[in-house]
């Protein structure tokens, strides 16, 4: 059995106390943890890991500082599609491998070196898909969630999700849909 990791200590290391970033993301974790719950729920036969779920879930997105998003209070130097290698750099450097592969593979719904080669983005060419269960819920939850604007507090329906989603390509279109079959009821919209 792994140590628990307290995700406020954690977030403190790298954000101020009263940075508005630091409130961002906690509530935002709390979102994404909060929809990840339910869906373990749902899966409960598959066990799920939920201590794991709900740390990694309010420490998904702790790289976003080291990027260049000011509508976010970031004003980093990376593009903001970094901050998912970023984090994981960063829950690395403190000893925290599994909650980094987390950071790394929630952008999108993954991302697989033909799509980032594809898309020339600005990110090590190599297979970023969620591969555990656990990485799959945090990732599907994500997108229902943004940081800042309407989502923010409303969140998105699968419809809104699903018609986001498909600027960025048929496959990660296709990856949500099939998370929605296996994590929601099947009257899911």
């Amino acid at each position: 059995m792994t140590a628990m990791v307290d995700p406020e200590a954690v977030l403190a290391r790298f954000y101020p106390s009263d940075s508005p970033t630091l409130a961002l993301l906690r509530r935002h974790g709390r979102q994404v943890a909060d929809k990840a719950m339910a869906v373990a729920d749902r899966v409960a036969h598959l066990d799920p890991d939920r201590r794991f779920l709900f740390e990694a879930a309010m420490l998904h997105d702790v790289g976003i500082f080291q990027t260049d998003a000011p509508g976010l209070g970031c004003h980093g130097k990376s593009p903001y599609v970094c901050h998912g290698v970023l984090g994981r750099r960063l829950l690395e450097g403190i000893g925290l491998p599994r909650h980094a592969l987390v950071c790394e593979r929630h952008v999108g719904t993954g991302l697989s070196a033909e799509e980032i080669r594809a898309r020339h983005l600005p990110l090590p060419v190599r297979d970023m898909r969620p591969v555990s269960l656990e990485e799959e819920i945090i990732c599907y939850a994500d997108k229902f969630f943004s940081k800042n604007g309407r989502t923010a507090e409303q969140g998105r329906s699968v419809a809104e999700v699903g018609d986001l989603l498909a600027a960025y390509g048929l496959e990660q279109v296709a990856r949500f849909q099939r998370w929605v079959q296996r994590f929601e009821a099947p009257d899911a919209s």
